[in-house]
């Protein structure tokens, strides 16, 4: 199971539980009312400064990725530059070698 689904699983374990024992304790409707509308606020703020603590992270991984990714292209591309200008230097060469000897 990934890590993802656990978190998911156990957050919506935990809110069932909080629902389960607001609704069983003996209070009146309106108290149990506004602390249900107390929780919910409550998890809705934890959600939500999770949700941007993974949108943050999610953009630092894209941003490392890109610089890794333009790291990697400058270095494919030099390379390719330097094995076309040895190609070209041998290609002379043999063409040279070629010419002298008729």
């Amino acid at each position: 199971m990934s890590k993802g689904k656990f978190a998911l699983g156990a957050l919506v374990g935990a809110v069932a539980g909080v629902l389960a024992g607001i609704l069983a304790a003996p209070k009146s409707g309106d108290k149990t009312r506004a602390e249900l509308k107390d929780k919910v606020n409550d998890i809705k703020g934890d959600v939500t400064d999770k949700a941007d603590k993974v949108t943050a992270r999610a953009s630092e991984i894209a941003t490392d990725a890109k610089v890794a990714a333009e790291k990697a292209a400058k270095e494919v591309k030099k390379e390719a530059n330097d094995l076309k200008s040895r190609t070209e230097r041998a290609i002379e060469g043999a063409k040279k070698g070629f010419n002298s000897k008729k």
